[in-house]
């Protein structure tokens, strides 16, 4: 009876993993470096080791459970974007009316933003007197559902709307004192505070910004601005030097749409460096190419049911960037959706986008190696760290992962080192 059962068990466990490839001595060193009684016994974790080649799993723990993602999400981002907006952006939508242009925004973030290619908004705007602008096909708003209320000032979550402008961000020239913003337009709205703050802080319900004289220390670069329909029109005047007013106007069905930008450079800008303002504007551009108008949880729902209905467990998506805390997703989902972004692009131009440790993006620092092997999208919250990409090995495979943890107490430095050793064993064993 004895040997019946643990042949019946070698059945159910292992023989999976003959036909996948595995042998048992390599499945036992990760079963023991991910088992309960090692370091990753201590939280949740989930991991996922998939052959792309033969499409077979090499190895799984907890792929069935959802966790909280954090810029994974990302990637789902990146998908809708490749599949929906192919290589170029969403910019406006305008009908020409007399000596008034009249525009919608559809979400393209590329104006005054960092190093992105610009749109040439001078010479679209040139043979118009009058600009007028109309946010009635915005339907989301400008934070995240399950974003965290107390970012408000931070860089990472500047918030979203139609037609951006600086990337909704003032920035702040760093150890000049006073600070010194641009645009100038906010200058006047800096002031001196005696509170104990050490940096630039903006005001919670304005756009108002304060710093204490005796202990600032000039350390950040960029602060979100409040939007609004009257601060972006009194924005794009000056940037423009043309009159700009707004009027909520509905969208007539007779109008033209405005493609400016290329598509590859903002997702990579987003990928590499886990933009979060950029995630959420690709959003926005998805939706307004799908139904004219700008409606994440609607853009959302399309994508899950025509694209990534075939999903093995059914995605808790909110948002583009990651930031909201309602996303949830498992890892055997994770690897599903990365094999289908394997499928649409080239190796080098997915390799391009991902970060490669200790050479480019958020794991520029980590995972170092006298040959790259980890390309993958990082994701981090509070708690929470994720990794999600290609890993190769020193026998010249390349395979999927999905890395996964949550509820962990310690600093999530600690974790990544830990996961390293996870990987170092996969890239040197398999």
């Amino acid at each position: 009876m004895q040997k019946r059962l643990t042949f019946l068990v070698f059945l159910i466990f292992y023989l999976p993993l003959v036909h996948a490839q595995v042998s048992q001595e390599q499945y036992a060193k990760l079963e023991s470096i991910l088992g309960d009684e090692g370091f990753f016994g201590g939280h949740l974790t989930g991991f996922m080791l998939y052959d792309l080649d033969s499409q077979r799993v090499l190895f799984e723990k907890n792929s069935h459970i959802r966790f909280t993602p954090a810029s994974t999400t990302k990637l789902f981002t990146l998908f809708s974007s490749l599949v929906i907006l192919n290589d170029s952006t969403q910019t406006l939508r305008y009908v020409q009316s007399g000596d008034t242009l009249k525009i919608w925004g559809s979400g393209d973030p590329s104006w005054n933003y960092l190093d992105l290619y610009q749109p040439d908004y001078q010479n679209f705007f040139k043979s118009a007197k009058i600009i007028q602008f109309s946010d009635a096909n915005l339907k989301s708003t400008p934070f995240g559902s399950g974003w965290q209320w107390d970012d408000y000032y931070y860089y990472f979550s500047a918030e979203r709307s139609s037609l951006p402008i600086y990337g909704n961000l003032i920035k702040v020239e760093r150890s000049s004192r006073p600070p010194r913003v641009s645009p100038p337009f906010f200058q006047d709205a800096v002031f001196s505070t005696s509170s104990d703050i050490k940096d630039l802080e903006r005001d919670f319900h304005s756009n108002r910004f304060y710093y204490n004289p005796k202990s600032y220390r000039g350390r950040e670069d960029y602060i979100p601005f409040i939007t609004s329909p009257k601060l972006f029109v009194q924005l794009a005047s000056l940037e423009t030097g043309k009159p700009w007013i707004y009027k909520s106007d509905s969208l007539p069905k007779n109008h033209q749409i405005w493609r400016a930008a290329p598509l590859y450079p903002i997702l990579k800008e987003m990928m590499l460096e886990s933009d979060n303002f950029l995630a959420e504007q690709l959003m926005y551009m998805v939706s307004d190419r799908i139904f004219g108008e700008i409606d994440i949880e609607r853009a959302i729902e399309f994508v899950l049911k025509t694209y990534l209905y075939d999903l093995p467990d059914e995605p808790i998506w909110i948002d583009g960037s990651g930031l909201s805390r309602y996303n949830l997703f498992t890892p055997r989902s994770m690897v599903a959706l990365f094999e289908k972004i394997y499928r649409v692009l080239p190796d080098d131009q997915l390799k391009e986008l991902l970060p490669t440790g200790g050479v480019s993006g958020t794991i520029k620092t980590n995972y170092q190696a006298r040959e790259p092997y980890i390309f993958a999208k990082t994701g981090t919250m509070s708690n929470n760290h994720s990794l999600v990409g290609l890993i190769q090995t020193t026998k010249g495979k390349t395979y999927c992962f999905a890395f996964m943890n949550s509820n962990y107490p310690q600093k999530t430095s600690e974790i990544r080192r830990e996961m390293e050793k996870v990987l170092l064993l996969v890239r040197d064993n398999f």
